[in-house]
């Protein structure tokens, strides 16, 4: 599909503005400042939320990159998805995304740089798959993060991202449910997530999580005590 196609099909849907309507007088001059609204279990890792105008990496973890878009898309913000074809509806339900707030480009084409620059303008979460993030040229990326802070859009990575405010990343996986003969249904999976950043979240901290928890949504995990969080060990 064409760049002009593309970016008049995304103008389309309700509450999408373009780069040229960003012009228009805003009814809510605040939409650019604070941050976006993360569900409470993950708050525990990130309690300021997602902080408009900041580029996000997130490591290994789909789940995650869904988790973030829950609460946030069930206040009213539109997320978009790009280059992350693997990715089902079915799936970021269960993680409590909005699908009605939610667009889904599996491939952005040739013209990644405006379709990323179309995104970045017209929605308030930007989701990014690994080949994209791992492609992406640190000039490019310099860019789209000065667009994202003028924007007041929360871009999240679905992998490495160069000058990228906060990083996350998921490890020490444990699915749960089955006996020591392997017998019985997966119920959970226990996972430690670490948050490394800049400024305030500088130094690293780690909380355990469920992901997915039982009922399919992000849970609290093993150990995790309100919303303490704790430094990590490496």
């Amino acid at each position: 599909m064409a760049v002009p196609e593309a970016v008049a099909g995304l103008a389309a849907i309700p509450g999408v503005r373009t780069a040229a309507q960003l012009a228009e007088p805003s009814p809510d001059p605040s939409a650019s400042a604070g941050s976006l609204p993360v569900t409470p279990v993950l708050a525990t890792l990130m309690p300021d939320g997602l902080r408009r105008g900041t580029a996000v990496s997130v490591s290994r973890s789909t789940a995650l990159v869904l988790a973030l878009l829950a609460e946030a898309t069930r206040e009213g913000s539109w997320a978009a998805i790009t280059g992350m074809p693997e990715v089902g509806v079915a799936a970021a339900a269960e993680l409590g995304v909005e699908l009605e707030q939610l667009a889904l480009i599996p491939d952005p084409g040739a013209e990644v740089a405006a379709v990323l620059s179309a995104l970045i303008d017209g929605f308030d979460l930007v989701v990014l798959g690994p080949a994209i993030a791992r492609s992406m040229q640190a000039p490019l990326a310099r860019r789209l993060a000065g667009r994202v802070r003028n924007r007041g859009a929360v871009l999240l990575a679905a992998g490495p991202w160069p000058g990228a405010d906060l990083e996350l990343s998921v490890s020490n996986r444990r699915w749960r449910g089955l006996t020591d003969d392997g017998f019985g249904h997966l119920e959970f999976r226990d996972v430690v997530a670490t948050r490394r950043g800049r400024g305030a979240a500088v130094r690293p901290r780690t909380v355990a999580l469920r992901l997915p928890g039982p009922d399919g949504a992000v849970a609290a995990g093993e150990g995790s005590a309100g919303h303490g969080l704790r430094k990590a060990t490496g």
